[in-house]
């Protein structure tokens, strides 16, 4: 799987975890949630900035959104 889709399932099931829908997450991070949406179908390539602000609002650290353990 490539990294930019990686990270969208990551964040789907980070969210969902959470049990925070796509608007909490977007209102969190400081973001619009068509971005949210984007990022989570693959299709929106984030900086750096992005990915911390995303895992901010979900209270992990970045690099969990990069894993292939999606047990984390």
């Amino acid at each position: 799987m490539d990294v930019v889709r990686l990270l969208g399932v990551n964040v789907r099931h980070q969210r969902k975890l959470k049990g925070m829908t796509q608007e909490q997450l977007a209102a969190g991070a400081g973001m619009e949630c068509s971005y949210v949406s984007d990022l989570e179908r693959g299709t929106r390539n984030p900086s750096v900035a992005a990915l911390g602000r995303i895992a901010d609002a979900l209270g992990i650290e970045p690099h969990l959104l990069l894993s292939n353990d999606l047990t984390i």
